[in-house]
């Protein structure tokens, strides 16, 4: 990874549908260039896919949480497929410190948010706790 493939990366976080000219004009690189480096880039795994940002409450998932969750870590595997299979769970990430996961989910309203984290969260055998911090205001910086 050189400059010209983070100016490149940038532009694409920028906007992931930024065709390969306006990557190449951002990135001060010829067409050629910045097609043959996002081309290289995806091969590598640097890139890894291409998504839409979406507007939670605007789809209609107007509350939205961070949980955090005390688990049995030797059952981490089966979690992690449990836990993918919640549609509203956005984001998941095993940390360490004071909790094991950290959980952000996105819900309808808060009626569904209680019954994702009292229901679906607490039924799985390996949760031993769970705390919930509601988000009231959140801002993507990329």
């Amino acid at each position: 990874m050189d400059d010209i493939d983070v100016r490149i990366l940038d532009a694409l976080r920028a906007d992931g549908r930024a065709s390969i000219t306006a990557v190449a004009e951002t990135a001060h690189v010829s067409r050629a260039n910045a097609y043959a480096r996002v081309s290289r880039l995806v091969a590598d795994g640097v890139i890894t896919g291409f998504t839409a940002k979406v507007d939670p409450r605007r789809s209609g998932r107007a509350s939205s949480a961070y949980v955090t969750l005390r688990v049995e870590q030797a059952d981490w595997h089966d979690l992690r497929e449990r836990l993918q299979r919640i549609p509203e769970v956005e984001h998941f990430a095993l940390v360490g410190g004071d909790f094991d996961v950290i959980l952000l989910v996105r819900a309808r309203d808060n009626e569904d948010l209680r019954r994702v984290v009292l229901e679906e969260l607490t039924s799985i055998p390996s949760v031993r706790d769970t705390k919930t911090s509601l988000v009231f205001e959140d801002h993507d910086l990329r």
